[in-house]
C-alpha cells in the first residue's frame, strides 16, 4: 500500500500543478475576449481566429481542470443525500462508484479521443471557417484531459481503499486526505 499511495501522491502533484497552471489560461481567455469586442467596436475588425481562440482556451481549462476539481473534491455530487451519510459510507461510495463509472468511462474517452487527435494532428486539419485555427491543439486537449482523469480517478480510489482499510488515516472530506498525503 506504500508504494501505491506513493504514486497518489505523484499523480495528485501533476493534477494540481496542471489545475493550478491552467487556471491562469481563464484570465487569457477573458483578455482576448475584451480586446476583440473592442477591436471590433473600434475598428470594425474581427478574426475568426481570436474566437477559437477563446474556445480553445475555456475547452482546456476545463478538460484539464477536471481533474483538478476531482481531486480538489470540488466537483459535482448530490449533497443534499450525501451529506446525512457517515464518512465511511461516502468513501464506500467513492471507491464502488469511481471503480464502476468514472474510471472505465474516463479511460474509454481517452481511447476513443486518441484516433480523433491523431487524424487530425496528421492531417493538419483546419478550422471550417474563414481565418480559423488548426484544430488538432483542442483535440489534444480532450486526450489529455481524460487522461489526467483517469489518473485521478485511480488516485482517488487508492486513497479511499486506504482509508477503508486502515492504512490512511480517515478525514472528513478528500481533500484533507490530500493534504495529508503531502505531508
Amino acid at each position: 500500500m506504500t508504494f501505491l499511495l506513493a504514486i497518489t501522491r505523484l499523480i495528485d502533484a501533476i493534477n494540481r500543478a496542471i489545475g493550478r497552471s491552467v487556471s491562469w489560461l481563464l484570465l487569457a481567455a477573458v483578455l482576448i475576449s475584451a480586446g476583440n469586442a473592442v477591436v471590433r467596436k473600434l475598428f470594425d475588425v474581427s478574426s475568426n481566429a481570436w474566437l477559437e481562440l477563446q474556445w480553445y482556451l475555456y475547452g482546456t481549462v476545463f478538460m484539464l481542470g477536471a481533474a483538478y476539481a476531482l481531486l480538489e473534491n470540488e466537483h459535482i455530487r448530490i449533497d443534499v443525500l450525501s451529506s446525512s451519510w457517515s464518512q465511511r459510507t461516502r468513501d464506500w461510495i467513492d471507491l464502488i462508484l469511481h471503480t464502476i463509472f468514472l474510471v472505465p468511462f474516463a479511460f474509454l474517452m481517452a481511447w476513443l479521443a486518441w484516433p480523433w487527435f491523431w487524424n487530425s494532428f496528421w492531417s493538419g486539419e483546419m478550422s471550417s471557417s474563414a481565418g480559423g485555427l488548426i484544430i488538432w491543439p483542442a483535440k489534444a486537449a480532450v486526450l489529455v484531459g481524460f487522461i489526467l482523469l483517469t489518473a485521478q480517478a485511480v488516485s482517488e480510489i487508492i486513497k479511499r481503499a486506504a482509508i477503508l482499510s486502515g492504512h490512511l488515516k480517515a478525514k472528513p472530506n478528500a481533500m484533507d486526505v490530500n493534504q495529508e498525503l503531502e505531508q
